[in-house]
């Protein structure tokens, strides 16, 4: 092999090595935001439970009438 031809093969390594940190790099990134998405749901998903779980075993207050929750005059 000539060395014109192992300074090709050489910099095509080069070339595919830094494609592919550019790629991992972006699916890290996509990662974290991902993951971040499945942190907020998750606690959705907990909070629901706990309302659902209140209702059932009627550990809800339900306020009849009017009632001023914010503690802001009637209008």
């Amino acid at each position: 092999m000539s060395d014109d031809q192992r300074i090709i093969l050489v910099s095509e390594f080069i070339e595919q090595k830094l494609r592919k940190e550019q790629e991992l790099e972006f699916y890290q990134k996509e990662m974290i935001e991902l993951q971040t998405k499945i942190s907020y749901l998750k606690k959705e998903v907990d909070l629901t439970q706990v309302i659902i779980d209140m209702i059932k075993h009627d550990k809800v207050v339900m306020l009849e009438g009017k009632h001023n929750l914010l503690g802001k005059e009637d209008e």
